[in-house]
Protein backbone atom coordinates (compact mmCIF):
# COMPACT_ATOMS: atom_id res chain seq x y z
CA UNK A 1 0.00 0.00 0.00
CA UNK A 2 1.70 3.40 -1.05
CA UNK A 3 0.15 6.80 0.46
CA UNK A 4 0.47 9.36 -1.29
CA UNK A 5 -0.98 13.12 -2.23
CA UNK A 6 -3.88 13.06 -4.67
CA UNK A 7 -3.25 14.21 -8.00
CA UNK A 8 -6.03 15.41 -10.80
CA UNK A 9 -6.59 12.06 -11.69
CA UNK A 10 -7.44 10.64 -9.04
CA UNK A 11 -10.77 12.99 -8.69
CA UNK A 12 -13.28 10.77 -10.05
CA UNK A 13 -12.04 8.01 -7.84
CA UNK A 14 -11.92 10.14 -4.31
CA UNK A 15 -15.69 10.79 -5.24
CA UNK A 16 -16.86 7.60 -5.79
CA UNK A 17 -15.07 6.19 -2.42
CA UNK A 18 -16.36 9.25 -0.16
CA UNK A 19 -19.17 8.07 -1.34
CA UNK A 20 -19.35 4.88 -1.27
CA UNK A 21 -17.48 4.86 2.36
CA UNK A 22 -19.78 7.14 4.28
CA UNK A 23 -23.38 5.84 2.93
CA UNK A 24 -22.49 3.55 5.54
CA UNK A 25 -22.58 5.59 8.19
CA UNK A 26 -26.00 7.10 10.09
CA UNK A 27 -24.54 10.38 10.05
CA UNK A 28 -23.49 10.75 6.67
CA UNK A 29 -25.55 13.35 4.40
CA UNK A 30 -24.36 12.14 1.57
CA UNK A 31 -22.97 15.26 0.17
CA UNK A 32 -19.24 14.51 1.63
CA UNK A 33 -17.82 14.11 -2.19
CA UNK A 34 -19.32 17.58 -2.66
CA UNK A 35 -17.39 19.09 0.62
CA UNK A 36 -14.31 17.35 -0.80
CA UNK A 37 -14.88 19.11 -4.39
CA UNK A 38 -15.85 22.23 -2.89
CA UNK A 39 -12.50 22.31 -0.76
CA UNK A 40 -10.71 21.22 -3.97
CA UNK A 41 -12.43 24.07 -5.84
CA UNK A 42 -11.42 26.99 -3.09
CA UNK A 43 -7.75 25.52 -2.95
CA UNK A 44 -8.79 24.82 0.60
CA UNK A 45 -7.35 21.14 1.02
CA UNK A 46 -4.04 21.29 3.29
CA UNK A 47 -3.49 18.00 2.34
CA UNK A 48 -5.22 15.37 0.32
CA UNK A 49 -3.77 11.87 0.74
CA UNK A 50 -4.84 8.57 -1.09
CA UNK A 51 -3.97 4.92 -0.19
CA UNK A 52 -3.37 2.98 -3.42
CA UNK A 53 -2.84 -0.49 -4.09
CA UNK A 54 -2.72 -2.18 -7.21
CA UNK A 55 -3.49 1.42 -8.95
CA UNK A 56 -6.67 1.71 -7.53
CA UNK A 57 -7.50 4.13 -4.42
CA UNK A 58 -8.95 2.50 -1.41
CA UNK A 59 -8.93 4.71 0.85
CA UNK A 60 -8.86 9.00 1.19
CA UNK A 61 -7.68 11.60 3.95
CA UNK A 62 -8.56 15.55 2.92
CA UNK A 63 -7.60 18.22 6.06
CA UNK A 64 -8.28 21.80 5.40
CA UNK A 65 -7.21 24.63 7.32
CA UNK A 66 -9.38 25.24 10.34
CA UNK A 67 -9.70 27.53 13.70
CA UNK A 68 -10.99 27.09 17.25
CA UNK A 69 -12.30 29.82 18.90
CA UNK A 70 -10.04 33.03 17.56
CA UNK A 71 -7.48 30.57 17.39
CA UNK A 72 -5.90 29.57 13.75
CA UNK A 73 -3.71 27.50 12.46
CA UNK A 74 -5.86 24.23 13.19
CA UNK A 75 -5.98 21.37 11.04
CA UNK A 76 -9.37 20.30 10.05
CA UNK A 77 -9.20 16.12 9.44
CA UNK A 78 -12.16 14.83 7.10
CA UNK A 79 -13.40 12.80 5.48
CA UNK A 80 -11.43 9.93 6.33
CA UNK A 81 -12.69 6.69 4.30
CA UNK A 82 -11.71 3.93 3.44
CA UNK A 83 -13.24 0.97 0.82
CA UNK A 84 -15.44 -0.54 3.16
CA UNK A 85 -14.02 -4.63 1.97
CA UNK A 86 -10.84 -2.65 3.37
CA UNK A 87 -12.10 -1.95 6.54
CA UNK A 88 -9.83 -3.19 9.84
CA UNK A 89 -6.56 -3.88 7.42
CA UNK A 90 -4.83 -0.48 8.52
CA UNK A 91 -5.19 1.68 5.53
CA UNK A 92 -6.92 4.38 7.73
CA UNK A 93 -4.45 4.46 10.46
CA UNK A 94 -1.76 4.15 7.95
CA UNK A 95 -3.57 7.61 6.01
CA UNK A 96 -3.89 9.19 9.83
CA UNK A 97 -0.36 8.49 10.60
CA UNK A 98 1.19 10.23 7.48
CA UNK A 99 -1.33 13.00 8.07
CA UNK A 100 -0.75 13.77 11.51
CA UNK A 101 3.29 13.46 10.69
CA UNK A 102 2.65 16.52 7.89
CA UNK A 103 0.24 18.61 9.89
CA UNK A 104 2.87 18.36 12.84
CA UNK A 105 5.22 20.57 10.47
CA UNK A 106 2.56 23.27 10.12
CA UNK A 107 -0.47 23.13 12.54
CA UNK A 108 -0.15 23.98 16.16
CA UNK A 109 -2.85 20.46 16.31
CA UNK A 110 -5.41 18.55 14.25
CA UNK A 111 -9.46 18.49 15.08
CA UNK A 112 -12.15 16.52 13.42
CA UNK A 113 -15.67 15.35 14.30
CA UNK A 114 -16.10 11.71 14.98
CA UNK A 115 -16.10 8.69 16.66
CA UNK A 116 -14.53 8.70 19.74
CA UNK A 117 -13.63 5.00 19.99
CA UNK A 118 -11.85 5.45 16.98
CA UNK A 119 -10.11 8.62 17.00
CA UNK A 120 -8.88 8.51 20.75
CA UNK A 121 -5.90 5.62 19.62
CA UNK A 122 -4.13 9.10 17.35
CA UNK A 123 -4.38 10.99 20.54
CA UNK A 124 -7.68 12.86 19.85
CA UNK A 125 -10.06 13.60 22.76
CA UNK A 126 -12.90 15.98 23.86
CA UNK A 127 -12.23 19.03 25.64
CA UNK A 128 -14.38 21.12 27.79
CA UNK A 129 -15.54 24.39 25.47
CA UNK A 130 -14.24 22.85 22.48
CA UNK A 131 -17.87 22.48 20.56
CA UNK A 132 -19.54 22.34 16.61
CA UNK A 133 -23.10 23.47 17.07
CA UNK A 134 -25.57 21.08 16.90
CA UNK A 135 -22.65 18.25 17.36
CA UNK A 136 -22.68 16.32 20.71
CA UNK A 137 -19.63 17.21 22.42
CA UNK A 138 -17.77 14.00 22.78
CA UNK A 139 -17.94 13.85 19.05
CA UNK A 140 -15.65 17.56 18.74
CA UNK A 141 -12.23 16.22 19.12
CA UNK A 142 -8.60 17.64 18.74
CA UNK A 143 -5.13 16.62 19.03
CA UNK A 144 -3.26 19.49 20.46
CA UNK A 145 0.56 19.49 18.81
CA UNK A 146 1.57 22.23 21.81
CA UNK A 147 0.47 24.76 23.28
CA UNK A 148 -2.86 25.53 25.81
CA UNK A 149 -5.74 22.93 25.78
CA UNK A 150 -8.41 23.98 22.70
CA UNK A 151 -11.51 26.04 23.57
CA UNK A 152 -14.16 27.57 21.63
CA UNK A 153 -16.05 26.46 18.21
CA UNK A 154 -13.95 24.27 15.72
CA UNK A 155 -15.05 26.74 12.39
CA UNK A 156 -14.92 24.28 9.15
CA UNK A 157 -14.56 25.64 6.00
CA UNK A 158 -17.72 27.30 4.15
CA UNK A 159 -17.51 23.71 2.31
CA UNK A 160 -18.85 21.87 5.14
CA UNK A 161 -21.73 23.63 4.84
CA UNK A 162 -22.25 24.04 8.47
CA UNK A 163 -23.64 27.52 10.10
CA UNK A 164 -21.18 29.62 11.47
CA UNK A 165 -21.58 31.04 15.15
CA UNK A 166 -22.34 34.91 15.49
Amino acid sequence: MLIRNETVSDSPAISRLVTEAMRMLPQASGTEAGIVEGLRADGALTLSLVAEENGAVIGYLAASQARIGDEGGWGLIGPLVVLPSRHRQGVGSALMAEALRRLRETSRGAALVGDPAYYSRFGFRAFPGLGVTGCPPEVVQALPFDGPAPRGELIHHPAFGLKQPG
